[in-house]
């Protein structure tokens, strides 16, 4: 509130001092045209007379026209001295007025100046803006006007100055400068009281937000802010509640995949232990049985290598060190490539691989990351696809994208686990998976490596009819 009211302060006093400043020059630059005007046709008229008339009737002549003009004629000579005063006040002094001696030295015809005079006479020259900002007490401004005095011959022999009294233009701006300061109090006032009811309604969601802010730096991510309204302060809110969420869900997928990866480590390293101590405290094991145990070990730690690698792989996918080794690649021969690899496991389960390619789909991508995301895509269709049954791999071009559709007459996925069927560990049957070797990860990661290419992965299934996914890559 003090930073507020110090700039309405400032301003108002620089449109104060500015408007007077405008309006007093204004004035007094009239003072001056007028006050030049009317002692140059003075001291026109007066210096021919001059030459020829006596003193007495100059003195006469100056009086009247002083009387006329509202001030005071005084003329000097060429050294300075005051020769005619109309107030009798100064003859045979000198004039220490910077507007004499200019004409004097003939480097102007005129001039003027403005002066402070006190009640003896004394002169004090002084700026404008000095009577504006204040007002000496006993004394009085008056504008003093020079013109040359020139004979027949043009020759100048002194000069004529005219003292007129300027105090009513200087009080004109003083009454305007004290209703300006009271209008200030007036408005100075007004907005302290606005400012007080203003700063309340502003600072009360602030605290709010403030006391958000320290609840959450407690670990309190499920409290939210209520400020009412569409202003700024409603949307910084509505933003701060958004970031609270995020935060709260990211926490939450934290500890989950903490506890996810947990789990999917310990079960093969129980197993392990298990078969590890039975062959230890059985001293005749048979040859067959050892051999079967062996068997086993050797596939818990397959299971722990595939989980640690695609967990290593989602690390660095989430901290962004994962790069894309991007060249010109025909993506129609990684898919080629890709089932040809798994052709033997399907043949195994008695199953066909049906592959359709429409269009070579030449893109700058990553080749081997692409691949593995038709390895897990194609290899996920074999798993769960019954013996005997049928997984088709169809590759088009459509309009910028290329489309990649693999489907399969598989089990299919209930309509309540589509969404999650990229999740990170996430199983629709989990007994299925852990007999099958999954880790729950193989198409988080599927999804992922389409979301570096700029594409996108989508799924379609009903539960026992099959599944399709569909990945959309930009071509070149």
């Amino acid at each position: 509130m003090a930073a507020f009211l110090l700039v309405i302060g400032v301003s108002f006093s620089v449109v104060t001092v500015s408007t007077i400043g405008l309006v007093g020059g204004s004035l007094f630059e009239d003072e001056a045209r007028n006050g030049v005007t009317s002692v140059t046709q003075m001291a026109a008229s007066l210096g021919e007379r001059m030459q020829r008339e006596p003193a007495d009737a100059l003195y006469t002549h100056l009086v009247e026209a002083a009387r006329s003009s509202g001030g005071r004629l005084l003329v000097v000579d060429m050294d300075g001295k005051v020769q005619f005063d109309t107030f009798d006040q100064s003859c045979g002094t000198r004039l220490g007025l910077a507007e004499v001696y200019t004409l004097l030295r003939g480097e102007a015809d005129s001039d003027y100046g403005f002066h402070l005079t006190d009640g003896q006479g004394r002169t004090q020259a002084a700026s404008v803006l000095d009577g504006i900002i204040g007002r000496d007490i006993g004394r009085v401004w008056d504008g003093c006007f020079t013109a040359a005095l020139v004979d027949g011959q043009g020759q100048r022999f002194g000069a004529l100055v005219l003292v007129v009294s300027v105090q009513d233009a200087v009080d004109s701006l003083i009454f305007m400068r004290d209703r300006m300061l009271g209008v200030f109090g007036l408005a100075l006032a007004a907005v302290l009281v606005m400012a007080l009811l203003i700063s309340r309604i502003v600072t009360r969601p602030v605290a709010e937000l403030s006391a958000g802010i320290e609840r959450m730096t407690k670990g309190d991510y499920q409290h939210r802010v209520h400020v009412p309204g569409k202003g700024e302060m409603a949307q910084l809110a509505a933003a701060f509640n958004q970031m609270s969420e995020q935060v709260h869900n990211l926490d939450e997928a934290r500890n989950q995949f903490v506890s996810n990866a947990s789990h999917e480590l310990k079960t093969p390293l129980a197993t392990i232990k298990i078969l590890v101590q039975s062959m230890m405290y059985e001293d005749d094991m048979d040859p067959q049985l050892r051999r079967e145990f062996l068997t086993d070990i050797d596939k818990e730690i397959d299971r722990l290598s595939s989980v640690v690698g695609d967990l290593l792989t989602l690390v660095h996918i989430d901290s962004h060190k994962l790069r894309l080794r991007r060249e010109m690649m025909v993506f129609a021969d990684t898919v080629r490539t890709t089932v040809k690899r798994l052709e033997p496991l399907a043949k195994k389960h008695g199953q066909t691989i049906e592959t359709s390619i429409a269009d070579s789909c030449e893109m700058f991508a990553d080749p081997g990351k692409l691949s593995q995301v038709c390895y897990n895509i194609i290899e996920n269709a074999i798993k769960y696809t019954p013996d005997g049954g049928r997984i088709t791999v169809n590759l088009r071009r459509s309009g910028r994208d290329a489309v990649l559709e693999i489907a399969d007459t598989g089990v299919g996925i209930p309509e309540e686990d589509l969404p999650h069927v990229f999740d990170r560990f996430y199983r629709v049957d989990k007994a299925r998976s852990r007999e099958t070797g999954g880790t729950g990860l193989g198409l988080s990661i599927v999804q992922q490596i389409v979301r570096l290419h700029a594409g996108s992965v989508t799924v379609q299934s009903t539960a026992g009819a099959g599944t399709t996914f569909t990945v959309q890559l930009p071509v070149k």
